[in-house]
């Protein structure tokens, strides 16, 4: 076999030949099958086989978003979870700054899921004008979803590196491959648009099989598509040196936004998960009864309206486990790594449930030279400091003396507390690489029976609760506050059983804006939104400070210093971070891809 020259034209061939994984339980035992062959693309059966393949490299593409959150200021991604063909197995960079020029790697996983979207499209479409009229709806739906498919690959692809080649069909030859040249970014933001209205069209109102696609998942995706056009728009892009931004285009986007968003809310009854109420706190230090909020991210709520959009995972040998307890969980959770955890300012982020709004600050201190460490009003580590916080704190975090449950070798050990500066294993949960003092609840299974990488809960790329807000977001742009999105915000307030904005907090545009990106920290964190936020409001700069400053230090719930973001980063430096380096092993081969300037 001759060697392969191009990521293109290698991603094209490795989708011809399609996985068992699938998201579809009845198709998990079906034989591989090289879809070139003439045999195949006879039946539905057929088409819906070879779609699986798309989902399963949808799978590889997305199904670790959560990663991402280590470009933002609450969450820290230390590592990744060397899972094999993930894109946080190849060299990512999911810290803070310096990230641009590590994702080569993922640019050839979506580039993979777009030719394994294309291979089936151009095939199925083939078939259908001789298709017997009732296999008609199964076979557009197929495509449907396909397409579907390649518009989130092109919408991550452009999210990051702006303009990228374009490829609507096949590519079956190197010399097609290398002579594609960078299509302008708003082509390609009309073509995954034209992907996802054909898509919301054929899809079905409500899909009947676990992780397949729906029209309210075609439209919210639209409605995002527009939300971040709009976003580049207003706030500028001026590392893509073909982008020229305009108000105009904002306006009209966030317009078509907002009605893409109103009919997902409006025509297909969805609901908040357990219709949004908070459930119960419990009791401080003990984890026998948890808020909604946390088994809203348990296999519980894989089928529940809220989401709209997951990637599915199956369990214990089936080779489909998602690894979030692995990357969310301790060493006490069945040797888990603790690969993200949270940062101690986003503490400080959870409102009073009696006011609705901020408390005073935290207070860190070190409980080996401060004797009242552990008791002083507003310590980080005085359980005190967190009665009567926004219930989604606790379905999120531990802090010292909550416990969760020891799971080891598939058995439930009891439950322990989290005691920062302790790691027994014995006596108390064990953080392993932590540096904060704080570990998520949130992701991290309380229940024995399934390794760390065996769970099968579906990830969730696009929630109910999103779709309010980015709601919200793109109607107060065009109209400021509106009655209806102030009210879709206070619904997810009412999950955290906060109190309804106070009117301070809706007087203005501006005012309204800070409270939506303020339910977007606490309701989204950890899912892999805030990063893609920054970047598309210019965050940056406000959050860091600016260029060649000191940056910004983290800090342990001691007080200790463990580490310092943007210390002397320069103004390229910043750049960098907008928009990624275009792979120069793409380059190499060709000479047509230009390079994003200041990559230069």
């Amino acid at each position: 076999m001759r060697i392969l020259k191009s990521t293109i034209l290698f991603s094209f061939l490795l989708g011809l030949l399609f996985s068992l994984n699938s998201c579809q339980k009845d198709l998990l035992n079906q034989t591989p099958t090289d879809l070139d062959a003439d045999a195949f693309w006879k039946t539905e059966a057929d088409a819906s086989t070879a779609l699986m393949g798309v989902y399963n490299q949808a799978r590889t593409a997305f199904d670790r978003d959560y990663y991402w959150d280590g470009h933002g200021e609450f969450h820290r991604t230390r590592g990744t979870s060397f899972v094999s063909g993930s894109y946080a197995n190849y060299g990512s960079n999911f810290g803070r700054s310096g990230f641009g020029s590590s994702f080569d790697s993922y640019y050839k996983i979506l580039y993979g899921l777009v030719n394994r979207a294309n291979y089936v499209i151009e095939n199925v479409q083939r078939s259908i004008p001789t298709a017997k009229p009732i296999a008609i709806p199964g076979l557009e739906r197929v495509v449907g979803e396909s397409r579907m498919l390649r518009a989130m690959a092109y919408f991550r692809l452009i999210e990051l590196w702006g303009d990228v080649p374009y490829i609507g069909k096949v590519i079956t030859s190197n010399a097609e491959a290398t002579s594609l040249y960078r299509t302008p970014i708003a082509q390609i933001k009309d073509s995954i648009l034209s992907d996802l209205t054909y898509a919301q069209d054929k899809l079905p109102a409500k899909a009947s099989e676990l992780g397949r696609a729906s029209k309210p998942a075609a439209l919210a995706l639209r409605g995002k598509v527009n939300l971040y056009w709009a976003s580049w728009n207003n706030f500028g892009w001026p590392e893509l040196k073909t982008f020229t931004p305009s108000k105009a285009e904002a306006s009209a986007a966030y317009t078509l936004a907002a009605n893409d968003f109103k009919a997902v809310i409006t025509n297909y009854g969805l609901k908040l998960f357990r219709n949004g109420d908070p459930g119960s706190w419990g009791t401080m230090g003990d984890n026998s009864v948890l808020p909604n909020y946390f088994y809203l991210f348990m296999p519980a709520a894989n089928s529940d309206g809220e989401m709209i959009l997951a990637m599915t995972h199956g369990t214990t040998g089936t080779g489909q486990g998602e690894e979030l307890m692995r990357d969310f969980g301790n060493r006490s959770t069945e040797g888990s790594q603790c690969w993200v955890f949270p940062e101690t300012r986003l503490i400080d982020r959870y409102q009073s449930t009696i006011t609705g709004d901020y408390v005073a600050p935290i207070v860190r201190l070190d409980p080996t030279k401060v004797a009242d460490a552990r008791t002083r009003t507003n310590s980080a580590l005085n359980p005190a400091t967190y009665a009567n916080r926004d219930y989604r704190m606790k379905g999120t975090l531990l802090w010292d003396y909550e416990k969760m449950e020891k799971l080891e070798s598939l058995k439930d050990a009891g439950a322990l507390p989290l005691i920062y500066g302790k790691t027994s294993n014995a006596t108390e949960l064990n953080p392993d690489g932590c540096v904060t003092g704080l570990v998520y609840r949130k992701f991290v299974r309380n229940y024995a029976g399934a390794g760390r990488s065996d769970g099968d809960y579906s990830f969730p790329l696009i929630r109910l609760a999103d779709v309010y807000l980015m709601y919200a977001e793109a109607s107060n742009f065009v109209s400021g506050p509106q009655a209806d999105a102030i009210d879709l915000v206070n619904q997810i307030r009412h999950r955290g059983n906060l109190p309804a904005l106070a009117t301070s907090k809706t007087a203005t545009a501006d005012d309204f804006f800070k409270a939506i990106e303020q339910e977007r920290i606490v309701e989204l964190i950890g899912e892999g939104h805030r990063g893609f936020d920054i970047r598309r409001w210019r965050k940056i700069e406000s959050i860091w400070g600016a260029p060649n400053g000191p940056g910004l230090q983290n800090l342990d719930t001691w007080g200790k210093l463990n580490g310092e973001d943007y210390k002397q980063t320069d103004a390229r430096g910043y750049e960098r971070n907008y928009i990624f380096k275009i792979p120069q092993s793409e380059r190499d081969l060709n000479p047509n891809l230009s390079q994003n300037d200041c990559w230069l």
